[in-house]
């Protein structure tokens, strides 16, 4: 089995001048992602599980070192592509793993037949099936968003603005378009994420000037929750 690879992740809130301006840096040294649309961003719908406890929320609120959460993504309201994931954090370190998944077998999860999930031969399929079976995770929440991304390859750094953070509620309609939604967010503000794996080059922690802002233990699942 390979080893988890853990990378560091960094959260601030930012005003729009500090986006326009940190936008206007980070163009100059790094390249936008290639899978963004014209406008340079691209839409992120996640469904959320958890259990009737709440453990996922209560793990984030009570701020353990240790934890975990699933979610299925989409992007652009599309199931051409789809994601299962398992997003975990170690010490402040943080590890994501994913793995396809087709529209058929999302709709599948959601009625609750995952019996094939067991037998697929994929860790992590197999794994989600036990959280769902003996967790009692179920999906719990939609989070709605819209990312513009920039990768700089040396140190695999990534650099996110998020925007319009909005949330389903108690919908668990992941593929349903103009789902009613609420949005989580201050108006005026992002969020600015910060990912690399061992090193911080000086070059982008000059642009971000990361230095000067407060980090913050921010999560948009938690946010959402608020809600419901």
């Amino acid at each position: 089995m390979n080893q988890l690879e853990y990378r560091h992740e960094y959260k601030h809130s930012i005003n729009m001048l500090d986006y326009r301006t940190l936008r206007q840096r980070i163009r100059t040294v790094a390249q936008i992602d290639p899978n963004a649309g014209a406008d340079g961003r691209y839409h992120i719908r996640s469904l959320y599980f958890d259990n009737d406890d709440d453990k996922v929320l209560k793990e984030k609120l009570y701020g353990l070192p240790n934890r975990e959460k699933y979610r299925i993504r989409i992007y652009n309201g599309s199931g051409d592509f789809i994601r299962l994931e398992k997003k975990s954090k170690v010490h402040g370190l943080c590890n994501k793993q994913s793995e396809p998944l087709t529209k058929d077998q999302v709709q599948q999860i959601l009625a609750g037949d995952t019996a094939w999930m067991l037998s697929a031969g994929i860790p992590l399929l197999a794994e989600f099936y036990g959280k769902l079976a003996f967790q009692r995770l179920k999906p719990k929440t939609l989070v709605d968003y819209w990312r513009e991304a920039y990768i700089f390859p040396y140190g695999n750094v990534r650099v996110t603005f998020d925007s319009e953070v909005r949330t389903g509620v108690y919908s668990t309609g992941l593929f349903q378009k103009d789902l009613p939604t609420f949005s989580t967010q201050e108006a005026g503000l992002l969020l600015l994420e910060v990912k690399y794996d061992s090193f911080l080059p000086d070059v982008i922690r000059d642009l971000i000037q990361t230095n000067t802002r407060h980090t913050e233990a921010f999560s948009k699942y938690a946010a959402c929750r608020i809600y419901g």
